[in-house]
């Protein structure tokens, strides 16, 4: 274990990974990690959304760097978002709210689910939830000062029910917004949840250098940054344990087994250099730039940008415009640079390390989400609001370009289940 470690870059030489490039924040220092088998397990991608459940950490790191590296990503058009996540903060209320008894009401008091999904109502999938509270949203019956909220009504489980069933929830709602669900509705609204999308790999978790069939040696990834399509376009709930149990022994079981058929070999010095040069430039240009841009403003304009036009709801003119947000952020983090200089734990820097990879992971998602003319899963788009199997039913893998990604798509491999239009 290297606690307070961050992985910057893959030493990736003749298709074979042969360590990675970390920082030592504790001394600001930047060291190579020679590795005859790397498995990448860094998590999703929420933190790209202004609104997410995510963690703080889950800012998409693992997946911008191994497409920094060449390898493709895939399916990144699929972010799923969650119904109750609570107002203004994304903080997941869990699905046991509305597994329990829950109601969802607007700003009328109405449970509007009936309108939506008669059979199910609450119990309803949480996309479909999403987009009907969104909808509720959209056309005015939203609650909380900007009318982006929703209310969650536990009032009737009473007291007793709700301390034993959901205690957390009822802390988190009394630490955060300040309500005690025993008592009042909560405000709640859909937040980024997951990501269906990332870093191609097989059932083994090796990582496809092309997106397809060629691995690169000695590179795997597992857990929410890969993407073997095990939850194709819209995970089913706790479907993200397979990623971690299931997928990640069979990884790791993977990676055993390569190494026992390779030995340590030494690093070209040049795949060496040009590691160390991209890391050292990518730091150097933070330190000393001008510092013209505030990155911070530059981070939340991105959040912002994604949560309102490549969110829940979609449309052509919406997600152009996102993209050409994108574009300028980009370039205005290049102007960019960072006020604390020092080299121990600079906590500016690695944000804004982050960020850079932020930006290419948001731009990624938007162009999938733009080329991809269709819904399915968790992309819905409203100028296209029906599945075509015909053109659609098919895997987007994005390849990095000096000019941004570029897309070619593969087959969706059926085998026991054919698709089948979902309805209620």
């Amino acid at each position: 274990f290297y606690s307070e470690w961050v992985l910057l870059d893959l030493v990736v030489q003749e298709g074979v990974c042969r360590g990675v490039i970390a920082l030592d924040l504790a001394r600001g220092e930047l060291h190579l990690m020679r590795a005859r088998a790397v498995l990448l397990a860094t998590g999703g991608y929420g933190r790209a959304y202004k609104i997410t459940s995510n963690a703080h950490a889950n800012t998409g790191d693992g997946v911008a760097i191994a497409y920094r590296a060449g390898v493709p990503l895939m399916d990144m058009e699929f972010v799923q978002f969650h119904p109750t996540g609570l107002y203004k903060h994304g903080i997941l209320m869990s699905e046991a709210c509305r597994g329990e008894g829950g109601y969802l009401v607007n700003r009328d008091g109405e449970r509007f689910m009936g309108r939506y999904a008669a059979s199910k109502m609450e119990l309803a999938p949480r996309d479909l939830v999403s987009r009907s509270e969104q909808v509720e949203i959209n056309e005015g019956r939203g609650v909380g000062a900007d009318g982006k909220g929703i209310h969650l009504d536990l009032r009737h489980l009473g007291r007793d029910k709700i301390l034993e069933r959901l205690p957390q929830v009822r802390e988190l709602a009394m630490d955060f917004v300040g309500v005690d669900p025993i008592d009042d509705l909560v405000p709640i609204q859909p937040t980024a949840h997951y990501s269906m999308g990332g870093i191609p790999t097989d059932n083994d978790g090796r990582v496809l250098a092309d997106g397809r069939q060629i691995p690169v040696a000695g590179l795997y990834a597992a857990g929410e940054c890969a993407c073997m399509s095990v939850h194709g376009a819209n995970r089913l709930g706790g479907n993200s344990l397979l990623d971690t149990i299931v997928f990640g022994k069979r990884a790791g079981d993977a990676a055993l087994q390569y190494l026992e058929t390779v030995s340590a070999r030494k690093m070209g010095e040049k795949s060496v250099e040009d590691a160390y040069s991209r890391a050292e430039f990518r730091i150097k240009r933070l330190i000393e730039g001008a510092g013209d841009e505030d990155l911070s403003a530059v981070r939340e304009e991105m959040k912002s940008v994604m949560f309102e036009d490549v969110g829940i709801f979609r449309q052509e003119s919406q997600m152009a415009s996102a993209i050409g947000k994108v574009k300028e952020l980009q370039e205005r983090y290049r102007k960019g640079g960072i006020k604390y200089k020092g080299k121990k734990f600079n906590l500016d820097l690695l944000w804004n390390l982050e960020l850079e990879g932020m930006l290419d992971v948001a731009e990624v998602i938007a162009k999938s989400a733009l080329a991809r003319q269709e819904s399915r899963g968790s992309h819905s788009r409203t100028d296209f609001p029906e599945r075509d199997d015909a053109k659609w039913h098919k895997h987007t893998v994005a390849h990095s370009t000096p000019e941004g990604p570029e897309f070619s798509y593969k087959d969706v491999t059926i085998t026991r289940w054919q698709p089948e239009a979902r309805k209620y």
